[in-house]
């Protein structure tokens, strides 16, 4: 049985990353969504190292089971043969309402809340005259959350609902989250 340290080992979460997925976008979505859980870790008080796996690996299995039947409970079989605590996996678990995973702690709430903003903020990059996350700013994301056809499968109401659940205003998340996606610009390719 690995150690804890072991367990939440950055190459060892990527190397389980890499292994059910081969999507260089479902990779970079990982990325973002790790680097937004290490930032709202020092923000919190959190273990950086804890809630940076969890954000790595959260749609590992997604690429292989997208059904939402099997995401991301394929992934959460996987975890727990692999040796890791419930509590890692029902965060894990938890990302997804589908799941019905209450999120009873502040992991939990962060990934629910930084999932589908990573994504979304991502793509406001996308349409920046150079591509870059670092033009970015937490007002045109905010306008752009108000256009429905501008990302559509990005859910508006689970990136309010997440912010809600931390207490915090959507601006108060956006900006953590570019913030930390600025930083990690070039494993994203932004």
């Amino acid at each position: 049985m690995p150690s804890q340290q072991e367990l939440y080992d950055r190459n060892r979460i990527l190397a389980l990353l890499h292994a059910h997925t081969k999507s260089e976008s479902l990779r970079r979505h990982a990325y973002a969504v790790e680097a937004a859980m290490r930032a709202a870790a020092r923000r919190t008080g959190g273990d950086e190292t804890y809630w940076g796996a969890v954000g790595l690996i959260h749609d590992f299995d997604y690429e292989q089971y997208p059904d939402l039947a099997d995401h991301p409970f394929q992934g959460a079989a996987i975890l727990r043969a692999e040796g890791y605590p419930e509590d890692f996996v029902a965060t894990v678990l938890s990302h997804a309402s589908h799941t019905g995973v209450p999120r009873e702690n502040d992991c939990a709430r962060w990934l629910f809340a930084v999932d589908e903003l990573c994504g979304f903020c991502m793509a406001c990059a996308m349409v920046t005259p150079e591509r870059k996350l670092a033009q970015v700013e937490v007002r045109s994301v905010r306008k752009k959350l108000k256009k429905k056809d501008f990302a559509a499968k990005v859910s508006r109401q689970e990136i309010a609902a997440g912010a809600a659940a931390l207490g915090l205003e959507q601006d108060e998340v956006i900006a953590l989250v570019l913030g930390a996606l600025v930083e990690a610009a070039g494993d994203l390719g932004l």
